[in-house]
């Protein structure tokens, strides 16, 4: 039964973490929010009696609480410090190459955080560019790199970027002709087109012998990416670079992707130091047959190449009652010709073909013919056996030769110095939402950003989220299959409290117990003594003579003893002096009696004594 108890705690325990599991993805960090009675500065209650009040998220602007290369919360309403592309894409057609997407500074169309506003593309099938200058370069020296902005797909997002591009500082840099082939040095944030969920994270490294720059890419994420693109809430994405060449990228403070510019990026930052010959050429007697046919095998005389796959089995027999001359199919007698048959335009007319009905109940009709089956002779064309090629020289390859555009930079982390931060998109969606742009390179200051900021939105969106059942029904409207784990979940459980309390051991019944020698607990009450005497007359009945007549004696001798007690009686009341000491003596004969007929019950009642029962 501990068992049972056991098993039916554990299976509640799994019940409810596969209820609350959905939940746990939509927890949030805690974040420090400034709480007053002030309905200005802090949380605002709303009194209500018949509910619990729920506090409102109150906005206030971030503020960089350090040294920062650029921070921008767009809370002032407006585009100052931004340029707005006024370039064309080149090798594109006229009616698609202007940059002409419009962009905005407002709050989110279903804002939980009044007062917040954010960078929104407005457009939709159109390109947008639009880029800020830092207020100072960030020069990849002994300072390691952040870069944290907020994003929204407020309509979802069905294909489209919302990544960003750290200008390089270079002489020809101009913002308002900012396009697709402005030199970048990083780039980086989400895209997605169809099912591909990408997290972009590339750099531009340039061959220190060539000079020239070559795109390197970051391995993709081993998490799955797809609900930050579908769930319309705001996203923190993050990247981390230290001059160790190690590399962070973060999705809402909870790392996704990481490794080493060295040894995590494709192509490699570094050539290999030796590449196959362009010129070596395979020799034309060169062997790379692992096995071949055996030239020494030899047909047997008695293979039969010609000898077919199938044939008739002669053994079968046409069942009996086989309709040979009526044909499997016939005229519909029912059948009439159309009344705009043109027999001149569509020919004579022939009623439809339908199944005979004269051998639905024969086993076939037609011509018999036996059925086909395996021939055990076929063998098919003869191949001679493969054996081990005794002159093979394994898969050729080209020699190794030093390569002659090798190098080794062991400090990929020193890229380009770059001077400006930039939005170069294409969408097929609009109003995505940026806010919060940060590049620092202190993460304290980072994280206190995104509390201030991101933090604010998640915390203003958990108190404005449904309950958990709310939340349970949602996500089973997106996914169906919720249903089956609710109903296992809840209806499982109380089918175990069902099966474990209301099922148990059952006692073994009188009946059972008579068929074995097994003790039987003593019971006081009527039934068990009238159960007994009832045992007793089977008993008396199942007797042999000889205890008959033992029985018999022992009646007779309790009767004479009840007429000496009638006698004594009668002499008592004659001489009453006499009657304490005839009463001790009468007591100890009947409880010596009685102990007697006890014994001899006992011993009439053993089962070992018990005969069968003869009718």
């Amino acid at each position: 039964m501990e068992l049972k108890w056991k098993l039916l705690f554990l299976m509640l325990v799994v019940s409810t973490r596969s209820i609350l599991a959905h939940d746990d993805e939509d927890d949030i960090d805690d974040v420090d929010i400034d709480v007053d009675d002030d309905s200005d500065d802090g949380i605002t209650e709303t009194s209500s009696p018949s509910s619990a009040p729920l506090p409102k998220v109150t906005y206030k602007p971030p503020v960089p609480t350090g040294d920062v290369y650029f921070a921008e919360n767009f809370d002032k309403g407006t585009l100052e410090g931004w340029i707005v592309s006024a370039a064309k894409k080149e090798d594109t057609d006229e009616e698609i190459s202007k940059y002409d997407g419009n962009w905005e500074v407002e709050e989110m169309k279903d804002s939980k955080l009044s007062g917040d506003k954010g960078l929104v593309l407005k457009s939709q099938a159109k390109h947008h560019a639009i880029s800020s200058k830092l207020k100072k370069p960030f020069v990849f020296e002994t300072r390691p790199l952040i870069v944290q902005y907020e994003v929204n797909f407020q309509n979802g997002i069905d294909c489209g970027g919302a990544y960003v591009k750290l200008l390089s500082k270079t002489p020809d840099l101009i913002l308002e002709q900012f396009v697709d082939k402005t030199p970048y040095t990083i780039m980086f944030g989400p895209d997605k087109c169809g099912e591909d969920y990408k997290l972009h994270f590339i750099f531009r490294h340039k061959n220190p012998k060539t000079g020239e720059f070559e795109e390197k890419h970051a391995k993709k994420p081993d998490s799955d990416l797809r609900t930050f693109y579908t769930d319309k809430k705001t996203h923190l994405y993050t990247l981390v670079l230290n001059p160790d060449n190690s590399f962070e990228v973060l999705i809402d403070q909870t790392i996704v992707n990481s490794g080493n510019l060295l040894n995590d990026m494709s192509p490699a930052v570094n050539p290999a130091a030796e590449i196959e010959d362009p010129d070596d050429k395979k020799p034309d007697d060169w062997d790379e047959r692992a096995k071949i046919q055996d030239p020494d095998a030899v047909k047997p005389d008695d293979w039969d190449e010609d000898a077919p796959a199938k044939i008739a089995d002669e053994s079968a027999v046409k069942p009996e009652g086989w309709l040979d001359d009526e044909p499997e199919y016939v005229s519909d007698p029912d059948a009439v010709k159309p009344e705009d048959w043109d027999e001149e335009m569509d020919g004579e007319w022939e009623a439809p073909q339908i199944a005979n009905p004269k051998c639905e109940t024969a086993p076939g009709c037609g011509f018999w013919e036996r059925p086909m089956i395996d021939n055990p002779n076929y063998k098919g064309k003869w191949k001679a056996p493969m054996i081990d090629n005794p002159n093979y020289q394994g898969v050729w390859k080209p020699r190794k030769i030093p390569n002659p555009d090798y190098f080794e930079d062991l400090h990929p982390f020193r890229m380009t110095t770059f001077s400006a931060l930039g939005l170069e998109l294409w969408s097929m969606s609009s109003d995505i939402f940026f806010d919060n742009f940060i590049i620092c390179s202190d993460r304290a200051v980072a994280e206190q950003w995104a509390n201030d900021g991101w933090g604010l939105k998640r915390a203003a969106e958990g108190a404005a989220e449904p309950g958990i059942v709310g939340q349970m029904m949602t996500a089973a409207e997106e996914r169906p299959w919720l249903w089956l784990v609710y109903i296992l979940t809840v209806g499982l459980p109380v089918f175990l409290i069902i099966v474990f309390c209301c099922t148990g051991k059952k006692k073994p019944s009188d009946a059972e117990y008579k068929k074995t020698d097994a003790p039987q607990p003593d019971v006081n009450d009527e039934d068990s003594k009238e159960d007994k005497n009832d045992e007793d007359e089977e008993n008396d009945e199942e007797k042999d003579p000889n205890n008959m007549a033992e029985d018999n004696q022992k009646n007779e001798e309790e009767q004479d003893e009840e007429e000496k007690e009638e006698e004594e009686e009668e002499d008592e009341e004659e001489s009453p002096g006499n009657k304490s000491q005839e009463e001790d003596m009468e007591a100890e004969d009947i409880s010596s009696r009685t102990d007697e007929k006890k014994d001899d019950d006992v011993i009439r009642r053993s089962p070992r004594n018990t005969k069968p029962r003869k009718d």
